[in-house]
């Protein structure tokens, strides 16, 4: 396979987009171009990942809203393990998903964007509880631990929100198709980083990753951003006090 070496996260994004296409390894949601891409045997991924020792020792995980993750989300509920999940855009803070609330036959629906809503319990973002791990959506990651979403951050703020609040550092996991894995693009200090990846066929352990943040970045945040995200607002304002 060609080296896969970008100059930027964009250049990277691009590529795995394209080649995802290409190569007929895509999956609903379409068109895969601007979103954390499902992918074809993401169900297995999720089943391998649901049997590392950080997801079976979980009581609680942070879990991203994408689609690649909802059979993940859906198996973890089944296993009694607590979610805690962002709105979308984190336009709405953070839903907790508690499986022992949550009837078995609407399992699979809480763990879709729609079900969530309505089987999820709003939290205040001061209200948080700590997490044992977090799942990130990818479209791009390095087997160094570097990881890119789709653009805008979300995945980077949500973490270092966290450790603003008090939270340890915990480990990241992602599931990707074997294509998301490139092999270089530069990082920013705000990323965040993996240490595990699991594809369906393969699951990578990365002893060594990149820093996480330990804390929101506010200058690089717009007077936009944090009107979109009143969390960002509200924890501010906790900051604060």
């Amino acid at each position: 396979m060609t080296a896969s070496r970008f100059p930027d996260k964009d250049s990277a994004r691009a590529w795995v987009w394209q080649r995802l296409r290409d190569a007929h390894a895509a999956a609903f949601p379409f068109p895969v171009e601007g979103r954390i891409p499902n992918f074809v045997g993401s169900t297995d991924a999720a089943k391998r990942m649901l049997e590392h020792p950080l997801v079976q020792s979980a009581r609680r995980l942070k879990v991203n809203p994408d689609s690649p993750q909802r059979r993940f989300r859906e198996l973890a509920l089944a296993l009694g393990i607590e979610l805690i999940l962002p709105t979308p855009r984190l336009a709405g803070g953070f839903r907790r998903l508690d499986a022992t609330r949550i009837p078995r036959e609407h399992q699979a629906e809480a763990a879709t964007i729609d079900g969530a809503a309505r089987w999820g319990e709003l939290i205040a973002v001061t209200d948080l509880p700590a997490v044992d791990a977090v799942i990130a959506g990818s479209v791009a990651v390095t087997r160094d631990g570097r990881r890119c979403g789709k653009g805008h951050g979300y995945g980077d703020l949500e973490y270092a929100l966290l450790r603003m609040l008090g939270h340890p550092a915990v480990p990241v996991l992602t599931s990707v198709h074997p294509l998301q894995i490139v092999d270089d693009f530069p990082g920013d200090r705000h990323d965040l980083p993996v240490s595990v990846i699991v594809t369906p066929e393969e699951t990578i352990e990365i002893p060594d990753p990149p820093p996480a943040p330990t804390g929101i970045e506010w200058s690089l945040l717009s007077a936009d951003d944090l009107a979109a995200m009143p969390v960002l607002a509200e924890l501010r304002a906790a900051m604060q006090h």
